[in-house]
């Protein structure tokens, strides 16, 4: 169910209670919600979520990002909770496509390579296609 996309970097659909313990197995720390509140009626709620990773042990951070784009807000946000955190962290979003794009984002603002970054996000099987003009902008210094 995780894609990883780093060594300490995962994304994943749409988790449920029972994949909290599943992430606290991997090590992971934090958990990144990237899905608007609302957004289907089979959604489990971001609160709901949360009170599970914390119960674990796990910080949680939510960063929603609508069908609209991301904002550079989104994206130092998702930089600040991935920089921050001590530990392995899990992203997820309905498809785990909008957590991979803005994990991109954030570090391409950091430096990184667009074409590492995008081969990164590849082999774990999502497509930076949607952002990479502002992947080379963001890596350039923007």
């Amino acid at each position: 169910m995780f894609r990883q996309v780093t060594e300490s970097v995962f994304a994943s659909p749409q988790i449920g209670i029972e994949a909290i313990a599943e992430a606290k197995a991997l090590g992971i720390v934090r958990i990144i919600n990237n899905r608007p509140e609302g957004e289907s009626d089979d959604q489990i709620p971001g609160d709901a979520i949360e009170a599970a990773a914390r119960e674990a042990g796990m910080d949680y951070v939510a960063i929603p990002v609508t069908h609209a784009g991301f904002s550079q807000a989104q994206v130092d946000a998702m930089a600040q909770a991935l920089d921050s955190a001590e530990g392995p962290v899990l992203a997820y979003c309905r498809s785990g496509t909008r957590s991979t794009l803005l994990w991109a984002l954030a570090r391409a603002k950091a430096g990184d390579n667009p074409a590492v970054i995008a081969s990164k996000a590849a082999a774990a099987g999502y497509d930076v296609t949607p952002v990479r003009q502002l992947i080379e902008m963001l890596s350039a210094g923007g």
